[in-house]
């Protein structure tokens, strides 16, 4: 109780200085009450962070698919590869077995 009558004494003089409540009042409002305040203004930061990794991802997949694309339209034995692969599609006296892999 003694320490916090302290900490009290030693403050009060400088809240009594108009300069220091005026920055005081300041910081306070501007850390948490303007419309563009510090604690909005570092969530923004986090998702601009996270959206930029989404970013390069979907960049990354648009090129792995584009090169996929590529090898499909120039090549058929990789366009009838990957129609067996993806839509089971066979030849004529051809059968499929679907094998499916359980996780335990």
């Amino acid at each position: 109780m003694e320490t916090l009558q302290r900490i009290i004494r030693k403050i009060l003089p400088f809240l009594k200085n108009k300069y220091i409540l005026t920055l005081l009042i300041f910081t306070v409002w501007v850390t948490f009450f303007d419309q563009n305040n510090l604690v909005d203004r570092f969530h923004q930061l986090n998702r601009q962070e996270e959206l930029k990794e989404q970013k390069a991802y979907y960049l990354e997949k648009i090129h792995r698919d584009s090169v996929k694309l590529h090898q499909l339209k120039t090549n058929e034995e990789n366009l009838e590869e990957f129609a067996r692969e993806e839509y089971y599609m066979k030849r004529k006296n051809e059968d499929i077995f679907i094998i499916v892999e359980e996780e335990e």
